[in-house]
């Protein structure tokens, strides 16, 4: 299949090929016989013929045609529900899959902060969440405070998950090679999230404005919001948004 296939730039497809790092994947997510997966971009299959056999139900979301008729093709695969749709626009609730589900997604790279984000909007609806990303995002995910990587990504997506980097992945395991390092990171849900539902919109866009004018002192780039006193007299305004802690940003929400 792979060595057919018309690889799409446009939705950033590199399979997994290396059978021991297919193994190490399998190894992390640990499948059990009652789990519902959800895989986002199987690809050729090659993972979802693994897993597949290990598990009670799933369900693979590809947004490529072709790649959704080989996949119904295959005999190995015949328990395997496929969906063609992008998952982006996709509610799990409305999947017909038993809930909780575990996701796990072969991403193309230049949505991953897009898929993260819904992950948080689907909170509800899933149990963890094994994800293989860029190596400089998965950075930025695990990132500590008063570092270069901590930004935006780290404070907004560590307010409602825990962040665990499994392992980095070669550019050489994939076909075509991306052209940058990857890893595999794990996210489980805080039991609960340091923000509450109604005020994530808010939050989000407070935390980008501040990264933002990541040089800028917090008083000039945070100057149009509108900033309780209490709150200024717990955090010196004087201080740069990476030197602020996820619960520091939580406050001023």
């Amino acid at each position: 299949m792979s060595d057919s296939h018309i690889f799409r730039k446009r939705w950033g497809q590199n399979f997994l090929i290396d059978e021991n790092i297919l193994k190490k994947i399998s190894s992390s997510v640990n499948p059990q016989i009652d789990n519902n997966i959800i895989e986002i971009g199987p690809g050729d299959g090659a993972l979802t013929q693994i897993l597949l056999p290990q598990v009670n139900d799933m369900l693979s979301i590809e947004i490529d045609p072709l790649l959704v008729k080989s996949l119904n093709n295959k005999e190995s695969l015949k328990k395997l529900k496929v969906l063609n749709c992008d998952i982006l626009k996709t509610d799990i609730a409305d999947l017909k899959i038993d809930n909780p589900v575990r996701v796990i997604g072969n991403i193309p790279y230049n949505i991953t902060s897009q898929i993260i984000f819904w992950l948080i909007e689907q909170l509800d609806y899933w149990e963890d969440a094994f994800i293989m990303v860029q190596k400089e995002v998965a950075q930025r995910l695990t990132a500590d405070v008063n570092t270069k990587q901590y930004g935006r990504l780290t404070v907004v997506v560590q307010a409602y998950l825990d962040v665990k980097y499994c392992f980095s992945v070669s550019p050489n395991v994939f076909i075509p090679k991306p052209k940058v390092e990857s890893a595999f990171i794990h996210f489980t849900k805080k039991p609960v999230p340091l923000i509450k539902d109604e005020k994530y919109i808010k939050f989000n866009n407070l935390v980008r404005t501040a990264f933002n004018q990541r040089r800028k002192m917090l008083r000039n780039s945070l100057k149009s919001w509108d900033i309780s006193e209490k709150v200024k007299e717990q955090i010196d305004f004087s201080r740069r948004p990476e030197s602020l802690t996820i619960k520091e940003f939580c406050l001023m929400v």
